[in-house]
């Protein structure tokens, strides 16, 4: 048995010539046993970055076998991914609902007395609570945005509570 010349493929010329000796081979291997639709060259260039990061641990003469098991196993993988996701494809999604008609329409005249009274609130206390309340602002970020304190901020999200509960009930 002949003497080894290099003990991993770590060297640029050496893992070069490795990639260009074999790596047609395997995208016909890949073409040839699985189709085009699971892009092979992309599994062949997997394959080969994941040579490149384990080249420390493989010699040369198990350099084509590691590529071709990898290459071969992430198809296999894609395989199984596109399985998965045919069948959630397939599967059709429930389009009833828990909630009654009556709780429905409840739903939808609460939000029309919810858009009516925000149409009430002046612009300083809208704008105050939409920032608080929709966007998440806390007060301090409130302020700085418009240019006011902290407590003009909490003055117009608080007003705005009342008036809308005022006025909520009242429709």
């Amino acid at each position: 048995m002949g003497k080894q010349l290099h003990e991993n493929i770590c060297e640029e010329h050496l893992f070069s010539s490795i990639f260009n000796k074999h790596a047609k081979d395997l995208h016909n291997f890949l073409y040839y046993k699985f189709g085009n639709l699971l892009n092979p060259k992309d599994k062949v260039q997997e394959a080969f970055i994941k040579l490149w990061e384990n080249c420390a641990k493989i010699s040369p003469e198990k350099a084509k076998s590691f590529v071709f098991t990898t290459a071969n196993n992430l198809m296999l993988n894609e395989v199984a991914h596109q399985k998965v996701v045919l069948k959630h494809q397939q599967t059709k999604p429930k389009m009833s609902t828990n909630e009654n008609p009556e709780f429905l329409m409840q739903e939808s005249e609460y939000n029309d007395k919810l858009q009516k009274a925000l149409s009430n609130l002046t612009e300083a206390q809208r704008e105050a609570f939409m920032m608080n309340r929709v966007e998440g602002k806390r007060f301090k970020e409130i302020a700085e945005t418009l240019g006011i304190s902290t407590k003009a901020v909490e003055k117009r999200i608080y007003g705005a509570l009342a008036k809308l509960r005022k006025d909520i009930k009242e429709l």
